[in-house]
Order: structure tokens, then sequence, then C-alpha cells
């Protein structure tokens, strides 16, 4: 972190560790930390910035829905509960609270369909993640098959689906389309996605941790959020491919879109030929680097 005339501003590194703080702050229901920590990112600068709109809005509806958890300074402490004492605790707060309030977690799935502000409703999630509740699996689905949701929520909403046990079919729109998966295939770490999608990132680190080293990091954020996005989507069965260089195909494009964005390098003579993109690879490459840019909002998909 570096300090500039007017603010702070925040390495993307520590722009990561901030807000995973922030989830974990949410999802414990630590509120008036929160409150602190966002107050002292809306000061900071660089990165950061381009999150001001979304932190302020979420510490709107802190301010709005717990009055009573003031903020504060922010002290920068860390918090280093175990995450399976924290989730514990969690789980254990909410059983408690339904026990007292019988509709609390009706009133969650409610508020779901309340707000259109992703970050809410993934707050919203992050709380059912842990609750134990009747109505919760068919409201869940309901949900997800009435509107269009985020993408990064719809697929947040099928994890909560999978740790309550649910199995068969799920619908959701995207797109205008109904789509569907089942649901006890729905990955809840990084690690049970197909050995294709996890090859894109061992292919790219291996590529570039000579060259450049950095463009590592950013593609695993890139990737990880990536199949997330695209996760019950036809482009997702294009990446799960084990056959035809699916993963060479992914990681090429991946690699070339984030040279550009970092880089500003267009050409891609020497990517392709350290992926082994041939002519007949080709049109499949420039497929993927297509949806690349799309995710990016870069492309819309009539261009």
């Amino acid at each position: 972190m570096t300090e500039s005339k007017d603010n702070l501003v925040l390495f993307p590194k520590t722009l990561d560790y901030y807000q995973i703080q922030l989830t974990r702050m949410l999802e414990t229901e630590r509120y008036a930390e929160a409150r602190s920590l966002l107050e002292f990112l809306l000061q900071c600068g660089g990165e950061a910035e381009r999150h001001h709109t979304e932190w302020q809005a979420l510490l709107g509806w802190l301010e709005a829905a717990f009055p009573e958890a003031e903020g504060g300074a922010y002290t920068g402490e860390a918090y280093t509960e175990d995450e399976e004492d924290a989730e514990e605790t969690l789980r254990q707060r909410l059983a408690d609270r339904s026990v007292q309030d019988s509709e609390y977690i009706p009133r969650l799935i409610a508020n779901l369909s309340e707000t259109d502000d992703p970050e809410q409703q993934l707050l919203i999630l992050g709380q059912l993640n842990y609750a134990d509740h009747p109505e919760l699996e068919a409201g869940l689905r309901k949900w997800l098959a009435d509107a269009e949701r985020h993408a990064v929520v719809q697929f947040r909403a099928l994890q909560v689906l999978r740790r309550q046990g649910a199995a068969g079919t799920v619908y959701f729109l995207r797109g205008g389309e109904l789509l569907s998966v089942e649901a006890e295939a729905t990955p809840l770490q990084f690690g049970e996605f197909p050995p294709a999608v996890l090859e894109v990132l061992d292919r790219v680190r291996q590529t570039a941790e000579v060259s450049d080293p950095t463009l590592s990091y950013f593609a695993e954020e890139m990737w990880k959020e990536c199949i997330q996005v695209a996760y019950g989507t036809p482009i997702f069965r294009f990446m799960m491919e084990e056959e035809d260089g699916a993963s060479d195909l992914w990681a090429a494009a991946l690699h070339q879109f984030l040279t550009e964005k970092l880089h500003n390098h267009q050409g891609d003579d020497w990517v392709r030929d350290q992926y082994g993109i041939t002519d007949e690879l080709r049109f499949r490459y420039e497929q993927a680097l297509r949806w690349l840019r799309m995710y990016a909002g870069e492309l819309n998909a009539n261009d």
C-alpha cells in the first residue's frame, strides 16, 4: 500500500486481502467491523476506486439494516479465527435465531427476490449457506428459475443447493434461455471442476513462469471467476472437453487476453506458438478469446 497526496492507494493483492476480510466479516455478522472497513476502503484510491460505488451502496445498506452496529476507525487487525470455527459459529447463530424467530430464514429467502443488488444477494446467500430449513431448497430453486440473476450469484446459489444435499435438475435463466445443471454435480471448490478446466491454469503457469510470472496471478483470479460465470452454459461444455486440445485453446486465449490487458500487446504469434495453436485450431482459439472479451465487457454478443 502506498500513500498519495489525498488518499491511500491499494495495490491489487492488498485490495484482494481487504475484499476477503470484508466478506468474512459479513458472513460472520461482524457488521460494525465491516462498516469500519468500508469507511476505510472508501478513502482509498488506485484500483480501489473501481469498487467505490458498490462499497458505498453496501455501506448504506448496513447503516440502514443495522443502525446499532456503529463503525469507527479501522484498526487493520487481521481476523484469525479458524475457518471451521467461524463456519460453526455462523451455523449456530443462524440456528439460534431461527429458534427465536421462525420466520427469519423465510424472510432471508424472500429478500433474495426483493433486491437486485448482487452484493446483497451474495450476502444473503452467505448466510443461507449455513442454514437448515425445510423451505430453503424449494425457495432457491424457484428463485433461480423465476428471473435472470448475475452469473456469479447464480453459481453461489447452486453451491448452496449442493451443500443442502439437493439432487436432480436445477433450472436457471441466462441470456433469455432456460438452462439446467444437476445440483449434486456443482463444484464446491476449484479442485472439483473437470480436469480439462483445471489444466488451463497449469498450462498458463508453465508458460508464464519465466517470461511473465505476474501474469499467472491474474490468470488464476480471472479463470476461477470465468468458470463460475460459464458453469452450466454451452461454453462450459467447450471448456471441459478433454479432446482436441481444448485446455491449450483456453490457456492460449487466457494468456493472450491478459497480455493485451497488462502490456497492451496485440500480436498473438508468440502465444499461439507456445500453446501449439495450429491453423486447424485457430478458429476455436479465436472463439475462446472472443468469449473472454465478452466476459470482460469489451464485446457484446452482437459484435
